[in-house]
């Protein structure tokens, strides 16, 4: 069964929604036969990378927010993401557009490293404080996770993957999503936000039944009419 998650890379919330679906997964009986697949969304496409600017400055600027509301809106967060045993640096964040982060994932993706690749990025931006939209950077990610170097740094100084990025974003207006994370599980059931693990586990079971009901059924409504067969009748 497949379980589509459209996420952004800046977004403390689909971390700690990782960690929490992972512990569901963990405790559901049919974790073995869930196909995992992430999903490009961007947050601020417009966003210009800046190392220099503090994260916490950045969101009280954008959002009319005083600079101490927005650095005890993000010890909030850290605290929500201590709970799931996330280490969440905000003093550290680098100010990041995540087009390229979004590429590398796809490229991930294609190599069968799409679920190692997010967990690298997650760490990256949130507890590592790593330009997400640096290639030596991002090439460093990949090589630790099993990709090759010169590979990354030839898809990232090309436009390869950008329109596998749009794509999703253009699929994830289609389906009405407005925010991240966005859990979809085989095709029918989702899931928005960071929820309590509960949450994961009760979907999780719902539409893994349906699924597994659907693999033992004809894939076809079938019109009878006159064939042959391998037996030679006719």
């Amino acid at each position: 069964m497949k379980v589509e998650i459209w996420s952004d890379v800046m977004c403390p919330f689909c971390y700690i929604g990782k960690r929490r679906f992972e512990d569901a997964l963990q405790q559901f009986e049919g974790k073995d036969k869930v196909e995992i697949e992430w999903k490009s969304f961007q947050l601020n496409p417009q966003m210009k990378t800046d190392p220099s600017v503090n994260i916490s400055q950045y969101l009280a600027d954008i959002k009319g927010w005083t600079l101490e509301y927005a650095q005890q809106m993000n010890a909030q967060v850290t605290q929500m993401a201590a709970e799931v045993g996330l280490a969440y640096d905000f003093d550290r964040a680098v100010v990041a557009n995540s087009l390229k982060a979004h590429r590398f994932s796809h490229f991930a993706k294609s190599k069968g490293l799409g679920d190692a690749a997010e967990e690298a990025l997650f760490k990256a931006y949130f507890t590592l404080g790593k330009n997400t939209d640096d290639t030596d950077i991002l090439a460093d990610l990949g090589e630790e996770i099993g990709l090759d170097r010169d590979e990354i740094i030839a898809v990232l100084n090309s436009d390869d993957y950008t329109d596998d990025v749009k794509h999703d974003i253009a699929e994830a207006e289609y389906l009405g999503i407005r925010g991240v994370p966005f859990f979809v599980m085989n095709g029918k059931y989702a899931v928005s936000g960071a929820q309590v693990v509960p949450v994961f586990t009760e979907t999780l079971e719902k539409a893994y039944g349906e699924w597994n009901d659907e693999q033992a059924k004809p894939k076809f409504d079938v019109i009878d009419g006159p064939v042959c067969g391998p037996d030679g009748d006719c």
